[in-house]
């Protein structure tokens, strides 16, 4: 990304790019799925945005860097808050999300729409 990395809007955006596990490149650079980004009329950086799978494993990984610890290794409490997390960010949309999801917690699948059932009947009460 050279030339562009010292802009301000560029800074500006990376952290939002970032969480996303997305990827800047020049806007010449880009493809037809990407998306450009304008500021005052001049493409400034172009955004490259994970495949939805992809995204999954970047959101697991932030949530383990947050939590400082590998998600297996966290009690019930923490797992279930995880899940609810998850759940809000359109995780168990993403085919294989419930089977990604439990292998990051060490949990079982079963488990894990255990945690999403639990959420959701606490929601209706």
């Amino acid at each position: 990304m050279t030339g562009i990395g010292d802009d301000p809007f560029v800074t500006a955006v990376k952290p939002l790019v970032d969480a996303m596990g997305g990827e800047m490149l020049p806007p010449d650079q880009a493809g037809i799925d990407d998306v450009v980004l304008s500021w005052e009329g001049v493409d400034v950086i172009a955004v490259r945005l994970p495949q939805l799978a992809d995204s999954l494993d970047h959101i697991l990984a932030a949530l383990e860097r947050k939590r400082g610890k590998p998600l297996a290794d966290l009690d019930r409490k923490a797992k279930q808050e995880v899940v609810r997390i998850l759940e809000a960010r359109g995780a168990f949309s993403v085919r294989h999300g419930v089977e990604t999801v439990a292998s990051a917690l060490g949990v079982s699948r079963f488990t894990v729409y255990n945690y999403l059932n639990r959420e959701n009947a606490a929601k209706d009460d």
